[in-house]
């Protein structure tokens, strides 16, 4: 499994690039592969502050739709359009191509909440 160790990860399986007070932020490699193939990413809250924890948007799988949670309080800058004609993007390239929003963070003290790639391994090995 990937888990690349330059990211940070949630406990909700998404992945933060961060880049000063830039997040790129995706789902994991496992997450993908728990969904199976994504058909439809949606997220409806562009140009918007999001609150760390709340539903930014969701991910649509043949077999089910999961939400999508804000790692960090900021306001969404950038929406990855190549989705839009492309979801499974996320499949194939989670951690690159398959990107889903940017953030400009507006607390960078949640960082710190966090997990580095040992303790999310740890998180999905249950």
């Amino acid at each position: 499994m990937n888990i690349p160790s330059n990211l940070k990860y949630t406990k909700d399986h998404e992945w933060i690039q961060l880049e000063g007070n830039i997040a790129t932020v995706g789902i994991t490699d496992f997450a993908q592969g728990e969904l199976g193939d994504i058909v439809y990413v949606d997220v409806d809250t562009l140009d918007e502050t999001v609150e760390e924890g709340e539903v930014f948007g969701s991910v649509e799988a043949v077999k089910t739709v999961s939400d999508l949670f804000m790692p960090l309080t900021g306001e969404i800058i950038e929406f990855n359009e190549a989705l839009e004609d492309e979801p499974e993007l996320v499949n194939s390239d989670a951690y690159g191509k398959g990107w889903m929003i940017k953030i400009e963070i507006s607390d960078n003290s949640q960082i710190d909440n966090l997990l580095d790639a040992e303790a999310y391994q740890n998180l999905i090995k249950g």
